[in-house]
């Protein structure tokens, strides 16, 4: 061998190594091609395996259950806070849910007071829980949080809410209560006949437009606690920053609307399919705007912002968005201009017992 390698020439030595590399290129490409086609099937019979697991399940459950299904027992509560979106939001759901089979209720209550009465709270959740002709449903209603654990319940209801920047959430109401809006045009407002601008309300320290007005996302959070309604309240702060964390599925903000919309039809398509498209060509989505309505200078926002109200109603709002963008990271991406939800990224393997 060695007399043939010193006899044989140059171009044949290179032709030969370049030989045995492609060789080696392409055996470690077959091997990788056999490693994937190894993993695809492991996930393939894993997938098929869960698939049998669950028709054996739901073949067990559908003798002992109601005929009721267990995604069509779902309820939804939007305890709406006022002028963040929420009509345009609600909208969506009503235009949906005889396409999606759903029932949509608004809750309606006294002087529109979000605080209900003990017996009412009792009431409310009974219905609830127990109105079997109106599930699944979607409650919505300017109410605050209810926790439904301190009834005996089996099972609660989601909670979805979105959130706004205070000053803009309270701008907003402020020319709602003077000139409305384009959603019912001719009704009468409470202050109608007002011409007074937020900005001349705010250097006269008008009743209107002060500190404690801003005090309202964080006690539709917080509950039904009476230290809830306790405007500056520290302990109001962290109780709504709890539950919005443990008992809100999703809470978004209206300045990113259409995100929430998204990411809601991504997680729960039973009642938001077609939810996405929707609000973008839809009439409705963007139907109520109040009119006459004048942005605040700088001063005013300055002057607000002053106050001890204004900086815990606005930690809340921080949170509320810091933590919805981070499940939004999580949930989709933008490409091209376009945000796109992102596929299931999970499965399931090493199922034991096996199957037979």
């Amino acid at each position: 061998m060695g007399l043939l390698r010193t006899t044989m020439p140059p171009k044949i030595q290179l032709l030969a190594v370049l030989a045995f590399g492609v060789a080696m290129l392409f055996i470690e490409n077959q091997i990788q091609n056999l490693e994937e086609s190894r993993v695809k099937l492991e996930r393939a019979i894993a997938r098929h395996e869960v698939a049998e697991v669950e028709q054996r399940h739901n073949e067990d459950a559908g003798r002992e259950l109601s005929p009721l299904a267990e995604k069509d027992d779902m309820v939804i509560i939007y305890n709406r806070v006022p002028k963040t979106a929420s009509t345009s939001f609600t909208n969506i759901a009503y235009d949906l849910c005889g396409k999606n089979r759903f029932h949509v209720l608004h809750i309606n209550t006294t002087k529109n007071n979000p605080v209900m009465s003990l017996q009412d709270q009792v009431r409310f959740v009974r219905n609830v829980t127990s109105w079997r002709e109106m599930k699944p449903g979607f409650y919505h209603g300017h109410v605050a949080y209810l926790d439904f654990s301190k009834y005996g319940v089996k099972s609660k209801p989601m909670y979805i809410n979105v959130v706004r920047d205070p000053i803009e959430r309270l701008v907003s109401y402020y020319y709602f209560l003077r000139f409305g809006d384009d959603y019912r045009p001719g009704l009468r407002r409470r202050k109608q006949g007002d011409k007074k601008t937020f900005d001349e309300c705010v250097s006269s320290g008008g009743s209107d437009c002060a500190p404690e007005k801003l005090w309202l996302q964080i006690p539709f959070f917080c509950g039904h606690h009476s230290e809830c309604w306790n405007a500056g309240s520290r302990w109001a702060l962290e109780q709504a920053k709890y539950n919005l964390v443990n008992e809100y599925l999703l809470v978004g903000v209206t300045e990113e609307l259409e995100d929430f919309i998204m990411i809601l039809e991504a997680a729960l398509p039973r009642f938001f399919k077609g939810a996405t498209e929707l609000y973008k060509t839809g009439k409705k989505s963007h139907l109520r705007k109040t009119t006459e309505k004048k942005p605040p200078t700088k001063e005013t926002i300055a002057k607000l912002q002053q106050s001890d109200i204004w900086k815990i109603e606005n930690e809340f709002y921080e949170f509320a968005l810091e933590q919805f963008q981070f499940v939004r990271a999580h949930a989709v991406r933008e490409k091209d201009g376009e945000l796109y939800v992102l596929a299931q990224s999970f499965f399931y393997e090493k199922i034991y017992p096996k199957v037979n």
